[in-house]
């Protein structure tokens, strides 16, 4: 049983997966300081100034307006819309690079085979079938 263990963890399929897996989580964690570190700030200041991932609507009687979103989630239910808006962009942002990443990787493989290769070798029954026909034209040839 550990022998197939050993065997599926090692197999390439699994290995890929988990080099893909811890990529992607350091891979998040630079998207994320893009969006909130870099773009929000522009598109806060772009709407006047305000902080967009506090940006939210209170669904309950106890939430006042104004307060931070993680004060407000304590008090009761709200609808963060500006936190969803944060996260949607995240994702628009990872989509489309690994969209350029998968592109140029297409990119490299068509080169790879459009290069013109060298024809195989006859096979041995391609090189006694062409001296068969030859034969066979000379034969016909007399």
């Amino acid at each position: 049983m550990m022998k197939e263990f050993k065997e599926f963890a090692m197999r390439g399929n699994v290995m890929d997966l988990a080099i893909g897996i811890i990529i992607g989580a350091a891979f998040s964690g630079l998207v994320n300081s893009v969006v909130n570190d870099l773009f929000m700030p522009l598109v806060g200041r772009a709407i006047g100034d305000m902080d967009f991932s506090n940006l939210y609507v209170p669904l309950s009687a106890e939430v006042p307006t104004g307060l931070a979103l993680e004060e407000a989630r304590k008090l009761g239910a709200v609808f963060a819309w500006g936190n969803f808006i944060t996260v949607l962009l995240n994702f628009l942002i990872l989509a489309f690079i690994i969209f350029m990443i998968v592109k140029g990787i297409n990119k490299l493989q068509r080169k790879k085979a459009a290069s013109p290769d060298v024809p195989p070798a006859p096979t041995k029954e391609e090189v006694l079938l062409t001296e068969m026909r030859d034969a066979l034209r000379h034969i016909a040839a007399k």
